[in-house]
């Protein structure tokens, strides 16, 4: 178990030494040709630039002014105006859904009190056979316990 943490040890120090020799400079220079060339080294008698590998640390954004903050609270709405949209919208899904169970309990209905029902299936009108019907009854049932009680 020592081994193992020291191996571990080791083998981080490691990771951070490499990169730290990886960070050698980055040279630019023009050639007599006007081409720009980067490299790890610099060529003998030739002017060079010495490019910068570090990242610059983000600026912070700069205050808003008082009329910009002013502005954006009268578009934020309020709490009571978010708190109607959200009744008004509960209150929408309440009815979709109070209809949609009424129509369920309706076709409920017919199937338990008609033992011959017609459906259509890929545009074929065909008569429902008592297993099949009782299948749907159960999973209308099923529904109606879900949904809407």
């Amino acid at each position: 178990m020592r081994t193992l943490y020291a191996n571990f040890f080791i083998g981080l120090l490691a990771l951070f030494l490499s990169s730290a020799i990886n960070a050698a400079a980055i040279y630019k220079w023009v050639d007599s040709n006007g081409t720009v060339h980067f490299g790890s080294e610099p060529p003998a008698n030739t002017a060079v630039e010495i490019i910068s590998t570090k990242v610059a640390k983000p600026q912070p954004l700069p205050e808003a002014s008082a009329s910009q903050k002013s502005n954006a609270k009268s578009e934020t709405p309020s709490q009571e105006e978010i708190d109607k949209q959200v009744r008004k919208q509960v209150a929408q899904e309440q009815e979709q859904l109070t209809k949609q169970c009424t129509e369920m309990r309706i076709r409920l209905s017919q199937l338990k009190n008609n033992p011959r029902l017609l459906t259509e299936i890929d545009g074929e009108t065909i008569r429902l056979n008592e297993d099949q019907r009782q299948e749907r009854i159960k999973e209308t049932e099923q529904k109606i316990k879900e949904f809407c009680n």
